[in-house]
């Protein structure tokens, strides 16, 4: 008796284990994405989600997404997903419009990796860069490069 409770118990954990992994696989979305057109420019900066664009491994191996297709002449060109916030606004300049919001993740108790606040750069004719960071004032690094050539500048 004791030995099938083991085995039943070991079945289990691996169950239990195995489950997360594949909530974890990421899908590869098809079709048009929202704020995207047929082409796969993206028309509205505000609407666009996540999982859309293409994912990339950035400087120190971060992980980030880059959607639409660059503007001629685009600034953002110059980027690499990972860059840390001064080093992308000495280089290509001050956005239009900024601002910050917390994710989920800040409310996780005992919670201390990065992601816990997110910071979006919205520039004119560019698109929109989005970075992520441990906590508010810090800048954090570059995971999200949203290419929109028609981009107002401003967050809604």
């Amino acid at each position: 008796m004791l030995k099938k409770n083991v085995l039943l118990a070991v079945a289990l954990s691996a169950l239990v284990v195995a489950a997360p992994m594949s909530a974890l696989a990421k899908k590869k979305q098809s079709g048009v994405g929202p704020g995207m057109n047929e082409a796969g420019e993206v028309v509205n900066s505000s609407e666009v989600e996540a999982g859309w664009g293409e994912e990339v491994v950035g400087i120190n191996d971060y992980e980030g997404e880059i959607t639409g297709i660059p503007a001629p002449d685009s600034k953002f060109t110059q980027l690499k997903i990972g860059m840390p916030m001064k080093q992308v606004t000495d280089l290509i300049g001050e956005p239009t419009d900024q601002g910050a919001y917390v994710t989920g993740k800040a409310f996780i108790p005992f919670f201390f990796g990065g992601d816990q606040y997110r910071y979006e750069l919205a520039y004119k004719g560019q698109g929109r860069l989005i970075f992520a960071g441990k906590s508010m004032g810090t800048g954090g690094n570059l995971i999200w490069i949203i290419h929109n050539k028609n981009d107002s500048g401003y967050r809604e």
